[in-house]
């Protein structure tokens, strides 16, 4: 099985473990020394423990709803949707592996806006695509 192949599975049974609350699994994926950015914030978390502390200690439960994760070798994307506190939240996940285990993420989030009405003759509503969709498919 080709590297590429084995980081995507790795992802997937990450993405699960975060959709079902399993936490220890959903660490699983990274290493030790992995560095996760939140550019948004100007925040970075240093150390599997630091990040699943991160983690452990969010106030409220959060939801997730993937869907969908492109890339190949070492470089993955996931476009997710987060709810939590009764907001939804999209959230773009850039993971780059080194020997099987995410060693940088850079998480993106944005909260949904309503399009403007001067661009509604050129576009049509692509929201279909992330609402209602099945996990990982």
């Amino acid at each position: 099985m080709a590297d590429g192949d084995r980081n995507r599975m790795a992802l997937e049974r990450h993405w699960a473990s975060a959709v079902a609350g399993d936490l220890d699994t959903e660490q699983d994926v990274y290493h030790e020394d992995v560095v996760v950015d939140y550019p948004q914030s100007g925040e970075r978390i240093r150390g599997r423990e630091n990040l699943r502390a991160v983690r452990t200690h969010h106030p409220s439960r959060m939801e997730y709803a993937v869907h969908r994760i492109t890339g190949q070798g070492d470089v993955w994307v996931t476009e997710s949707v987060s709810e939590y506190e009764r907001s939804t939240v999209r959230t773009v996940s850039i993971m780059e592996f080194r020997d099987g285990k995410v060693e940088h993420e850079t998480q993106y989030f944005a909260e949904p806006f309503d399009p403007p009405q001067w661009r509604m003759p050129w576009v049509e509503s692509g929201d279909s695509q992330y609402r209602g969709a099945d996990p990982l498919q």
